[in-house]
């Protein structure tokens, strides 16, 4: 293949008539391996839409590119990676506990603050939904639910717990729980197979064994979650509703789940805005919800995360809507909350996972990998971060990629809210700061290929289905690997912070993890 089609990588030019060095050999090899890969997301549906075409994320075909990869899978030690896997079932059934503690949720999310109220700061009487007015609307659903004594029957959870590995520790530490629109499973399905097709023609010449990537079965699994929910809601004519953002460039991820539950289990799915719900659905007098004249079994949000899905009164009617009605939701209300930063502040104080565990194991587990966690109702954490704010990160309770605060902003930012009389600071946690080792990693984006030093977070997808009584599914089901440029805080690929990658799982027991594609090739050319 010629190295010259290659996108955004010129080989050197050698002599006329002089043998290739191992320079050039090594420009060559990589110029081929970028055309393979930029070729195979093309052919296999790796793609997004172009930020540059202002209909990509409105009309489906219009404006692809291939979505943003690693060239190779990163390095990842198999004892963290069976941790990580082991992790997701308890965490599962930890979401669908904590989400039947109505008062819980309500007394951690809006309850005054009681025993911690700090004079020097003059806090007083503040609650994290009085300077949320996000989480106070998701709360206001909350409680009217539990006004009417609402019983989700069906509770369908599909999760992604991220972690990153800490190298002042050597330990793998979570950094959140997602438990609303949890992305990239079809795309993160396909970087594996993207990876694992790279290695098979080229790992002999890199060291590298294709073996060693995990299968990825993400888009698959969700989609048999998806599609046995819809089973349980038992009838034959309903639809998967997806609810969507207006404009979506990460759609093809969406479209790969629904092609899999039509595929696989004949279900058909619908693409609706919030907006859309709310002008084309009604809820009749048995619960049923019908969308444009279809009945719904099941709710799946992609979006409905973050404030701005909520531009007018109409989306916060649809969000209502739905909750009300008897179709399985994706997450219900109370697995939204679940998923909340303070939720996840709460859960790691002492004692409190004994309140919805039994297992003393599991429980353990968990504590394991959780990472410091402090409300601002902590004087000496406060002035902690504000003395060395490079240890911690500053967390809202927001959704999606570029709202954590990091470095001298954490001071910045925790000084003017003091001087605001502290109240906001109900709207905000303080999390431990993890530092992962960096490697040198090639990446790929809009056909161009640069090195740059790059960290790495690794998502596990669970997926939980229980009816009443019964589990019907509690399974780690794939994973999502990002890699970022170490010089940047946050690690979203939709918000344009990452990259998509895949594990390469190693025998080290270190978190270091050199990916270094030139140092290989140098290594090897030259031997």
């Amino acid at each position: 293949m010629s190295a010259e089609a290659a996108p955004g990588v010129e080989p050197a030019e050698a002599e006329p008539g002089a043998a290739a060095g191992p320079g050039q050999q090594q420009a060559v090899l990589l110029a081929e391996m970028v055309e393979d890969a930029a070729v195979w997301c093309a052919l296999h549906g790796l793609v997004v839409g172009d930020r540059a075409d202002p209909r990509s994320g409105t009309v489906p075909g219009v404006g692809l590119v291939h979505a943003p990869f690693s060239l190779l899978p990163s390095r990842f030690p198999t004892s963290f990676w069976k941790q990580a896997c082991e992790l997701a079932p308890i965490f599962n059934e930890l979401v669908d506990r904590v989400s039947l503690d109505g008062e819980f949720l309500q007394a951690a999310l809006s309850r005054q603050v009681l025993n911690y109220i700090l004079t020097t700061y003059r806090f007083s009487n503040f609650r994290t939904k009085q300077v949320d007015e996000f989480t106070a609307r998701l709360l206001e659903i909350h409680e009217k639910m539990m006004a009417i004594n609402k019983k989700e029957a069906i509770r369908l959870g599909l999760h992604r717990s991220d972690y990153m590995l800490d190298s002042e520790t050597n330990s793998l530490l979570q950094i959140e729980l997602n438990t609303i629109s949890s992305s990239f499973p079809g795309l993160g399905s396909l970087v594996s197979e993207l990876h694992r097709t790279l290695l098979n023609q080229y790992g002999k010449v890199l060291g590298l064994d294709s073996k060693r990537i995990p299968r990825n079965w993400a888009a698959t699994q969700f989609a048999e979650a998806l599609g046995k929910a819809w089973a349980e809601y038992n009838n034959d004519s309903a639809v998967v509703l997806m609810v969507v953002q207006p404009e979506e460039r990460n759609m093809y991820d969406q479209y790969w789940l629904a092609n899999h539950l039509k595929e696989s289990y004949g279900v058909t799915t619908v693409r609706k805005t919030l907006a859309q719900v709310e002008a084309e659905g009604q809820v009749l007098t048995d619960g049923t919800l019908v969308i444009d004249g279809r009945t719904v079994a099941v709710v799946y949000f992609r979006a409905g995360y973050a404030p701005t899905d909520y531009p007018s009164e109409a989306e916060w009617k649809a969000r209502l809507l739905m909750e009300q009605s008897s179709a399985v939701k994706c997450p219900s209300i109370s697995y939204h909350l679940v998923g909340t930063k303070k939720i996840q502040q709460e859960l790691a104080k002492p004692n409190v996972l004994e309140r919805f565990l039994d297992s003393k194991e599991d429980i353990a587990k968990l504590r394991k990998s959780f990472a410091g966690l402090w409300s601002l109702d902590n004087e000496e954490i406060v002035k902690s971060a504000i003395e060395k704010p490079d240890l911690f990160v500053l967390k809202p309770q927001r959704e999606g990629g570029g709202n954590n605060i990091y470095g001298h902003d954490v001071r910045d930012t925790l000084i003017k809210l003091q001087k605001e009389q502290g109240e906001s600071l109900a709207a905000y946690i303080l999390m431990q700061r993890i530092f992962p080792n960096a490697s040198l990693t090639p990446l790929v984006r809009g056909g161009d290929c640069f090195e740059d030093l790059t960290i790495s977070e690794l998502g596990i997808y669970g997926a939980y289905l229980r009816n009443k009584d019964k589990v019907i599914l509690n399974n780690q089901c794939g994973y999502l690997m990002r890699t970022k440029v170490s010089s940047s805080n946050e690690g979203g690929v939709a918000a344009g912070f990452a990259v998509l990658d895949s594990v390469l799982l190693t025998d080290e027991v270190s978190t270091s993890h050199r990916n270094n594609l030139f140092l290989n090739l140098d290594h090897l050319l030259l031997s």
